[in-house]
């Protein structure tokens, strides 16, 4: 008996005249996601079935799939001709032995000799013959068998849909680059962004001797783990250490983590526009530090001219952590290697910066040049 497994979308379906541009960038996803595998794609009414594929696989499609950003419900499913024979045999092989149950079906096939709810009736008697335990509850039963019979004479018989990630496919929402650091946050920030459609890359700032090689590793790490989300990832390596010592060396201490979040953003601002990005992404969380106020945010962002998206500013630190387990970076990001923020971590942060007061002290650098410096030795690694 043949297996398959049916894909179904929901938001692609209210995208109008545009569906066409998000189903067919679905599609592609879902062909990257299972690149490794032998299987047969057919698009057909609203969803989309995957067979042929060896039964080891299963399993694994089923777990590659769960990273693609569009699929709202997943089922695996027989498929069989479309008679009451083979149908029933298929359903007695879902594994509903016990407890109560109802069938339900669709038939899309309007020349299948028996009309839906016949259908239905006649494979529930057929399973409370095969098994003795089996009682029908139309109302709140434990398992329900769904019946699809298609316009191809082929039916599908499944027992149950798993939720999937949902959202937009990556690459119909643009393009950003991510500020990723080696914190919890920021991975969050950018599996938020690519489940809304766009296509995600990013950029961080290694402060090598002050932050070692395992730093470097970690944070890599982290990017390897959205690459499957973000249908690949392409990061860039920002050698940070000579803006570091500069501020330190010119700057007042406690301006030094405003100054330093400016010139990462400057920088990531230059990545953009060289690559055809047409945001940044942060992991801010208002409040959380004291980069992290009203004040820094309007100061930070003062000096770039393209938008600033921090999809979890709203969120305080659990909200954040639930999603960081969920897409399994957590156990990465509280590794216990330090990342640039944590050089020359002054005693006493502005909280409040005003704008007019930081620009004066960055009057000391040579903030061109240091950008530019840093921007030719970027090193780029693609996941």
């Amino acid at each position: 008996m043949d297996k398959a497994i049916i894909l179904r979308y929901a938001e692609i379906h209210l995208k109008g005249n545009n569906r066409g541009y998000f189903e067919n960038t679905l599609i592609e996803n879902i062909k990257k996601a299972l690149k490794d595998f032998r299987y047969e794609f057919q698009k057909t009414h609203g969803r989309y079935v995957i067979s042929g594929f060896h039964e080891n696989d299963e399993t694994y499609i089923v777990s590659s799939l769960e990273k693609v950003f569009g699929i709202h419900s997943l089922s695996v499913c027989y498929v069989v001709d479309s008679n009451i024979d083979d149908i029933a045999d298929a359903a007695a092989e879902l594994g509903v032995t016990s407890g109560t149950f109802k069938v339900e079906c669709n038939r899309a096939d309007k020349t299948f000799p028996m009309k839906s709810y016949e259908t239905a009736a006649e494979l529930g008697g057929r399973m409370l013959d095969r098994f003795a335990d089996l009682k029908v509850d139309i109302h709140n039963p434990d398992n329900i068998i769904y019946i699809d019979i298609r316009e191809n004479k082929k039916t599908f018989v499944f027992t149950s849909s798993l939720p999937m990630a949902g959202g937009l496919p990556v690459g119909c929402g643009g393009k950003g680059l991510l500020l990723l650091s080696g914190g919890i946050d920021s991975p969050v920030a950018g599996y938020m962004m690519a489940r809304r459609g766009m296509k995600v890359s990013a950029v961080h700032f290694h402060s090598y001797p002050f932050t070692g090689v395992k730093a470097k590793e970690k944070v890599l790490t982290l990017a390897q783990k959205l690459s499957g989300y973000t249908c690949g990832i392409k990061v860039f390596i920002v050698p940070f250490t000579d803006i570091q010592v500069k501020i330190h060396e010119n700057c007042p201490e406690e301006f030094m983590i405003t100054i330093m979040r400016r010139f990462m953003m400057r920088i990531a601002q230059k990545i953009a526009q060289q690559n055809g990005m047409g945001a940044l992404i942060t992991g801010e969380s208002l409040g959380q530090v004291a980069s992290q106020t009203i004040e820094s945010i309007n100061t930070t962002n003062s000096v770039v001219d393209i938008p600033v998206l921090r999809p979890v500013i709203g969120f305080d630190k659990e909200d954040i952590i639930k999603i960081s387990q969920k897409i399994d970076t957590y156990e990465t990001s509280i590794l216990p290697y330090e990342d640039c923020c944590t050089v020359f971590l002054p005693k006493h942060p502005v909280i409040h910066p005003k704008k007019e007061i930081i620009e004066r002290a960055e009057k000391k650098l040579d903030i061109d040049s240091l950008v530019s410096e840093a921007v030719k030795n970027i090193e780029t690694i693609i996941y």
